[in-house]
């Protein structure tokens, strides 16, 4: 199980796994806001099973990080979907390929089809005669930034509301 932890002023900061948590909870650093139905039992205690949790204390972020990219950022950014014919996608294709100097950027990858990715080779999609379907830019928002929120419990809902909007 994992854990949402959000800064003191609710914003979310964190994806955590529930030992982390509960640790932060039992050394005073941070509060349990929505709990699992089934509780933690040991010899000594019986503890809430913590879904998200705030810190005590604000912790202060870097303004303007960038999200990395990955393959699994470009495929979830392109809703597992191939960018040139729609259909489900496993895999991702540099618009520019990279023999033609085409770098590892949010605006020059794209998910796409085994058999999109194999037609197009070593050609753009204009040599092709092919339009892109989706916007090719990089994603913003805290969920994107939250290492492990694809994994997200339904307990989280209202502390990330562009989750679904992604």
């Amino acid at each position: 199980m994992r854990t949402l932890v959000l800064n003191a002023g609710y914003e979310p900061l964190a994806v955590v796994p529930l030992r982390r948590a509960l640790v932060l909870v039992l050394a005073g650093k941070a509060n349990v806001v929505v709990a699992d139905e089934v509780p933690v039992a040991s010899t000594r205690a019986t503890l809430p099973r913590p879904a998200v949790i705030v810190l005590n204390r604000y912790v202060r972020v870097p303004f303007g990080r960038a999200v990395p990219v990955s393959r699994r950022g470009v495929l979830r950014r392109d809703g597992h979907r191939c960018g040139y014919c729609n259909r489900p996608a496993s895999t991702v294709d540099h618009v520019l390929p990279r023999s033609r100097g085409g770098r590892d950027t949010w605006e020059n990858l794209v998910a796409c089809c085994l058999r999109c990715n194999g037609v197009k080779g070593d050609r753009t999609p204009e040599e092709m005669g092919w339009q892109l379907r989706v916007r090719l830019r990089a994603p913003h928002g805290a969920a994107w930034l939250l290492r492990g929120s694809e994994h997200r419990s339904p307990l989280w809902g209202g502390y990330l509301p562009e989750l679904d909007a992604a």
